[in-house]
């Protein structure tokens, strides 16, 4: 029984072990000398760990007494948080030991961090689900203040860490209200209770409680307070890891929580988060609008996706939840590109992070200009590129519904948020020339902008496949 259980959850050990392991060898051997290995070998590791979710199959299997389940679904979001995880350590590990900050410690706690997110995508149970989201926010909290004679960062850790500590308050008390009127923490407990008893309006405010814990970890609008100030301050690899994966894996739990104990009855739930896509998707593209500082600006476009993922979920269907699914495996390519440029932008060797030292630059970098101008232009929902059918799934899974009026919505926002993606583009090809930035000799960087470009560019053709993956994924969860 026990041996069945560990074999289940043979992803979450294997990479909590190497975790403990690289602690083990870092402290008791030459520390930061040996962080750029330790970070090598931990990007490996997840790569090897997201091939191994991918190759799982399709059967749904439970452990531990139904607290962990293992499906299509949680085998789909661990590859995106794996792989994303991978990629984003590998682009910054350069940036990193430029700026002094590539301690031994900096990929262990990233490497726990997914090990929570990947027990957050699996969680069958209000205790498991708590324990992985708690994990994954503990360590992010520190590597939010890696740069610790940085006051911005200081601050942006402390903002986060004191937000985040309300956001698992609510949390946690919104969980003892399912607990307390359902009798299980188990979420096939609660869906069982809920078909047979009825939803009570105990339960109801305890769903309410939970689903503001969980808006605050997509920085879902109103919970979305610490999120500019925490991509602004946080050394910038850490915000291209803040951007991908911990997204995936909180919009993942939130499809699971909503599913799999509160399925029942869709109607209770879909009319919160479509409030939370709807004031997501405009708060985000009206507020970036202001912003001169691209780290920020990155901050207000994440909400805003996130409100465009909402949508898929707010549809509260089978293909709702695989539109979500889509969008998110493109959002995260999206932010991958975009912060690989973000890495590069230097002058003098100090990082630069204000739009206007873009002026002209198109004429010393066409080729990335370029790149990024097609990441721009996807991350806007222009047509044929793949950002375009990532909204077009979402939206049209909500007009399916029958919220017509939420897909409407998310048109206007779309719309008024292609202002500051344009923007960008703008001051590359014909902004006012200003001193140019440094030619940063960038080889990983470099070949994920062009890559990430790329794939906006090529996956008009059949995704890639994600949307068969997706599909699988949504009608494991959704039943």
């Amino acid at each position: 029984m026990i041996g069945a259980d560990l074999y289940t959850a043979l992803p979450e050990i294997v990479l909590a072990l190497f975790a403990m392991a690289a602690l083990m060898v870092g402290v008791y051997g030459s520390k930061d000398k040996l962080a750029e290995p330790i970070l090598w070998a931990t990007a490996g590791m997840m790569v090897l760990l997201g091939l191994y979710a991918g190759s799982m199959g399709l059967e749904a299997t439970t452990a531990f007494n139904g607290m962990y389940i293992s499906d299509a679904f949680a085998h789909f979001s661990k590859m995106v948080i794996l792989f994303a995880a991978a990629v984003v350590m590998v682009m910054g590990q350069s940036y990193m030991s430029a700026a002094g900050l590539l301690r031994f410690e900096y990929p262990i706690l990233i490497a726990l961090s997914v090990v929570g997110m990947m027990l957050m995508v699996s969680s069958g149970d209000l205790i498991a689900m708590y324990l992985g989201l708690e994990l994954q926010s503990l360590a992010l909290y520190v590597v939010a203040t890696m740069n610790r004679d940085s006051l911005r960062s200081t601050e942006a850790g402390l903002k986060y860490f004191i937000l985040g500590a309300l956001a698992s308050g609510l949390l946690l008390y919104g969980a003892s209200l399912a607990y307390g009127y359902s009798g299980t923490t188990l979420f096939a407990g609660i869906i069982s209770t809920i078909s047979e008893d009825g939803m009570s309006l105990g339960l109801l405010m305890g769903l309410a409680f939970m689903l503001a814990g969980l808006a605050f970890k997509v920085s879902a609008v109103p919970f979305h307070m610490w999120t500019p100030d925490v991509y602004e301050g946080a050394p910038t690899p850490v915000t291209a890891f803040f951007a991908t994966a911990p997204k995936v894996a909180a919009m993942a739990l939130i499809a699971r929580v909503v599913h799999e104990a509160f399925g029942a009855v869709p109607g209770d739930w879909m009319q919160i988060i479509a409030f939370l896509a709807t004031a997501s998707m405009f708060l985000g593209a009206i507020a970036a609008i202001g912003q001169r500082n691209i780290k920020r600006l990155m901050a207000y476009s994440s909400i805003s996706h996130m409100g465009f993922a909402f949508v898929g979920l707010a549809a509260g269907t089978e293909q709702g939840v695989q539109a979500m699914l889509v969008y998110m495996a493109i959002y995260v390519t999206m932010n991958i590109g975009v912060f690989a440029f973000i890495l590069t932008m230097s002058r003098d060797g100090k990082p630069v992070t204000d739009i206007d030292s873009l002026g002209q630059y198109s004429k010393a970098e066409p080729l990335r200009a370029l790149a990024l101008l097609i990441l721009m232009f996807s991350l806007a929902g222009v047509p044929p590129l793949v950002g375009f059918f990532g909204k077009f799934y979402v939206l049209w899974a909500a007009v399916e519904a029958g919220m017509t009026w939420l897909a409407v919505a998310g048109v206007v926002a779309s719309v008024i948020g292609a202002f500051y993606y344009l923007r960008i583009v703008y001051y590359m090809y014909f902004g006012e020339e200003i001193e140019p930035m440094d030619t940063v000799r960038a080889p990983v960087q470099a070949t994920l902008l062009v890559v990430s470009a790329a794939i906006m560019v090529l996956g008009v053709i059949n995704l890639f496949g994600i949307e068969g993956l997706a599909a699988l994924a949504a009608e494991a969860l959704v039943k």
